[in-house]
């Protein structure tokens, strides 16, 4: 079965040679990485929930699927195979949409395309900027790029050196 959640990791410079070297620590070291990774990959989830969860009816929906991916590398991730609405609608067929609108091609926005059909699902097309996942995301890349070395460097004084 394909994957039907996409997954968010944050740039950080430098970050192949780091996992490179947590290749070559213990067990130890390598869960602890990933435990501070999921600390700080949770409150990047929360904003970005609570920003879904401010819009419209879809994105509140889909924002109800926002969680925290374990990984070496903080992580969340949105969408997947759960059915969440009314209508029991996979949240992955949903996620694009709340996220980045849609236009009128598909019926999605403006009038309905078929007879009795609701017409407005999304929101118009807001172009590549997305409208609450990825500027959420985005906006705390800095943060996260600070708080991820400084849980790194932790981790070497402890197990490594």
């Amino acid at each position: 079965m394909a994957k039907r959640a996409l997954t968010v990791n944050v740039r950080i410079d430098g970050i192949r040679e780091i996992l490179k070297a947590f290749n070559r620590m213990p067990k130890d070291a390598k869960n602890a990485l990933r435990d501070a990774s999921a600390t700080i990959a949770r409150k990047v989830a929360d904003k970005a929930r609570s920003a879904g969860q401010g819009l419209d009816a879809q994105s509140a929906a889909v924002a109800s699927t926002v969680k925290v991916a374990r990984d070496r590398v903080p992580a969340v991730q949105a969408g997947g195979a759960a059915r969440i609405t009314k209508s029991r609608v996979p949240a992955h067929r949903l996620l694009f949409g709340s996220e980045f609108g849609a236009d009128g091609k598909f019926g999605w926005y403006g009038k309905p395309k078929y007879e009795g059909s609701p017409g407005r699902q999304f929101s118009p097309h807001q172009g590549q900027q997305g409208r609450w996942f990825f500027p959420s995301v985005e906006a705390e890349q800095a943060t996260i790029a600070r708080e991820w070395g400084q849980a790194v460097d932790e981790i070497i004084d402890k197990w490594g050196r």
